[in-house]
């Protein structure tokens, strides 16, 4: 087996992770096998053959192969997790389910994914990427394209179905904000869920660049990681590296992060003058290259979008300048507080 295909024992009782070798994007993807009565596996990988390698090698140590795949249950549209689930299909016949959100991107529908790029042209022209790190961003968003696959036919989820796997119950919860359609699945009781990058272990998802068609994204990504909270989960199994031993106290630090962040941003316009995305990236994070360059201005345009709407900001044609310098940021977000 590769020694990417590493397979670790969770607590929960039928189910096994295949953590993916993956030196695109945010890496160590994880595909969690569920294997009864209907065998069926959360999440696929990126499609690079390494990585169909790996996810094969994963599911033959338990004696399976595509073909055995009954079901498959997408968290979200992005290569690194949906990138496979066509292979997937064509050597089962599986059934692929996504958010309605996401599912055109999974199909390959040819509207949706054309839509798709021309509102991300727009976003570069609007947060003010510069013409050379532009044509570094699209070389490198180019030279990637193929990492989504072949298409899937999808059947649709909608927040709060629910999935019976042979004595398994999954319920779906929708946490729009990194990806439009990002769905979690409630296990069982509701103790567990497999979360997809709605929290991750190590990193911060990213919001504003990472799916340009989430409207409000910050917005959007706050009201999610507060339902997060309100699950209450004891473990939460992510879509990129280790398990998550407390997934409230993860969404919390995240909720301050993006606190801190809009500090920093109120911070920037008050000290530089109206900016547009690219500049109060350049602030926050210096020099970019490849997928962060998408990343970088998205984030900020992100947290620029929700202090805007607040009424702290105004989107004027030289970008964004700060209208209200006394703002109370802590305001803007939640008071959740810790758990005792």
């Amino acid at each position: 087996m590769s020694e990417n295909a590493l397979l670790l024992a969770p607590t929960l009782g039928n189910m096994e992770r295949i953590s993916l070798g993956n030196t695109v994007f945010e890496g160590q993807n994880n595909v969690y096998l569920l294997d009864g009565d209907t065998v069926a596996l959360v999440d696929t990988g990126i499609a690079t053959p390494d990585v169909r390698a790996d996810l094969s090698e994963g599911l033959s140590a338990y004696g399976l192969s595509f073909a055995d795949v009954d079901e498959l249950f997408l968290t979200h549209w992005h290569h690194d997790h949906a990138g496979l689930a066509g292979a997937v299909q064509a050597e089962s016949d599986a059934t692929v389910y996504v958010h309605e959100a996401d599912a055109p991107m999974v199909a390959g529908e040819s509207d949706a994914v054309d839509r798709f790029h021309a509102l991300q042209n727009r976003k570069f022209d609007e947060w003010g990427i510069p013409e050379d790190p532009r044509a570094e961003l699209e070389a490198y968003l180019e030279h990637h394209s193929d990492l989504g696959g072949q298409p899937a036919d999808v059947t649709v989820v909608d927040d709060g179905d629910t999935f019976e796997l042979g004595g398994l119950t999954l319920t779906a919860v929708h946490l729009p904000g990194h990806a439009a359609g990002l769905t979690a699945y409630l296990v069982d009781d509701g103790s567990e869920a497999f979360v997809g990058d709605a929290i991750l272990p190590k990193y911060t998802p990213n919001v504003g660049g990472a799916d340009v068609r989430v409207d409000r994204p910050l917005e959007r990504y706050v009201e999610s990681l507060g339902r997060l909270v309100d699950l209450d989960l004891d473990r939460a199994y992510p879509g990129h590296r280790d398990p998550i031993d407390d997934p409230t106290g993860r969404a919390l630090t995240i909720l301050d992060h993006h606190r801190e962040r809009t500090r920093r941003v109120v911070d920037v316009l008050a000290e530089h003058g109206p900016c547009d995305a690219w500049t109060v990236s350049a602030h926050l994070f210096g020099d970019l290259e490849e997928i962060h360059i998408l990343h970088g201005p998205g984030e900020a345009y992100a947290h620029l979008d929700h202090l805007a709407a607040a009424g702290v900001v105004e989107h004027i044609d030289e970008g964004y300048a700060l209208a209200d310098p006394e703002v109370d940021v802590a305001a803007l977000f939640p008071d959740r507080g810790r758990p005792n």
